[in-house]
């Protein structure tokens, strides 16, 4: 089982399990705690319950059997592999649709749309249909859209998977931004899907490494303070990490069925 984080946890999972029709097995007791604060990644191979997991921490599945723990207050801001935007809307509807769908009024709207639109560096784009944006442009606007909800919690599964290594890169350095906000606001919880080893390095605090069918194998900490920089990238510390979590996912890989 993964180790308790030093902080009270914003997300428990206590002996999850998840089975699908014809018994298909997603999640075999996965227990995992996930503190206040805290950037984890779940790192596997394809089909060990990595999605699994965030859909039911979200409430949008529910287990076969366990517990899933948060708070009520804590309403996920979720970001999808595709940037699942409304094509004839323009980047500023879509990002305050959320706050639409709550019924706040048009001022407070366009001033957290305007914010939120400014933190991802498209405050220039707010005009624009998702068609004259770049695949790294439309997952910055899915980005606003979270977090103009102001979320306790992220759930991010793979939202960087199809992007170049360099938009990748970027918009790692923008998460990490709106996570772990500078001048001492609290940080953001996260929970966060991807298959790069070197992307799960960068971002994370402990990075879960799952096995086929649904469980977790190996736990990783990245003893390495925040704010990290592009030159962490550079480092033998960042690469020495990346060599472990390497191991542990291709150990994963052997033991899953």
């Amino acid at each position: 089982m993964p180790s308790v984080p030093a902080h009270p946890p914003l997300l428990r999972l206590s002996r999850v399990e998840r089975v699908f029709e014809r018994d298909r097995v997603a999640l075999a007791g996965v227990s995992m705690e996930v503190a206040e604060g805290e950037f984890v990644s779940l790192l596997g191979p394809s089909g060990c319950g990595k999605s699994t997991v965030l859909r039911l921490a979200s409430g949008l599945d529910r287990p076969s059997a366990g517990v899933v723990e948060r708070p009520l207050d804590a309403i996920p801001g979720y970001v999808f592999q595709d940037a699942a935007l409304l094509p004839w809307a323009s980047v500023r509807r879509n990002v305050g649709l959320p706050l639409v769908l709550r019924g706040l009024g048009r001022d407070a709207i366009r001033a957290k749309v305007d914010a939120a639109l400014q933190a991802v560096g498209l405050a220039d784009s707010a005009d624009a249909v998702p068609r004259e944006l770049s695949g790294g442009m439309r997952m910055r606007v899915s980005l606003a859209r979270a977090l103009v909800a102001e979320p306790r919690l992220w759930l991010l599964d793979e939202p960087f998977g199809a992007l170049d290594e360099i938009t990748r890169f970027a918009l790692n350095q923008t998460l990490l931004a709106l996570c772990q906000p500078a001048g001492g606001a609290a940080a953001s919880t996260a929970v966060f899907v991807t298959h790069s080893v070197y992307e799960a390095v960068f971002l994370s605090r402990r990075v879960l490494v799952m096995a086929r069918p649904g469980r977790i194998v190996d736990e990783i900490a990245v003893d390495v303070p925040y704010p990290r920089g592009a030159a962490f990238r550079t480092t033998t510390r960042f690469m020495a990490l990346c060599t472990q979590v390497s191991e542990a996912l291709q150990r994963a890989s052997e033991v899953s069925s």
